[in-house]
């Protein structure tokens, strides 16, 4: 049986009709998300004197996935999640915890976390997601929006020519790696949905 979805998000297709079972569905997306976060964060690949994550992907696979509402909501809980204390960013528990290590040099990056995964969400929600060339348009955005919270966060802390030197440069063409494959891998989803007839647009 198929399932009209009209420019709505990956996840509309798993969430109940009714008030009680889609907020319950809701809330435990949003933990596992939260939990896919905290092990992105974790992954690292070592590359020379930076470590990359794979967080940047699991954002905005969450965003798209997502869409805006769910999505902000699930980073936002994140956010939450690190401010009690727990160890789900990528430097704690090495570098502190709670609030004072989101008070640190990567504040303006889980703050940029939010941005991005409200405009791939953004995005999702108006069908972007199933065409990979404007998707990779609406994802570059995202990546613009991080970088520059992360950049101006940082460039408080340790100015302008070491926040760009060290907070953005190194991360630019893997975190283009990552757009393009958030770009691809959504369209290449829905077609498989779309392939066994999940869903119908």
């Amino acid at each position: 049986m198929s399932l009209a979805i009209a420019s709505r998000p990956l996840v509309s297709l798993t969430l109940p009709q009714e008030g009680a079972r889609r907020f319950a569905t809701q809330l435990f997306l949003a933990l596992g998300a939260t939990l896919l976060l905290a092990v992105s964060a974790k992954t690292k690949v070592v590359l020379g004197p930076v470590d990359l994550s794979l967080q940047t992907l699991a954002v905005l696979l969450i965003g798209a996935t997502f869409g805006m509402r769910l999505g902000v909501a699930t980073l936002l809980l994140y956010l939450a999640e690190g401010a009690m204390g727990l160890p789900v960013f990528q430097g704690t528990p090495e570098k502190g915890l709670g609030l004072a290590y989101m008070m640190g040099p990567t504040g303006g990056f889980l703050l940029g976390f939010v941005a991005m995964a409200a405009i791939a969400g953004w995005a999702a929600d108006r069908g972007l997601d199933r065409n990979p060339i404007k998707f990779a348009g609406a994802l570059l955005v995202a990546e613009v929006a991080l970088m520059a919270l992360g950049f101006a966060w940082l460039a408080g802390l340790i100015g302008a020519d070491k926040a760009w030197m060290f907070g953005v440069q190194p991360f630019i063409l893997a975190d283009l790696v990552k757009v393009a494959l958030a770009a691809c891998l959504m369209p290449v989803a829905w077609a498989l949905l779309r392939s066994l007839g999940v869903s119908r647009e």
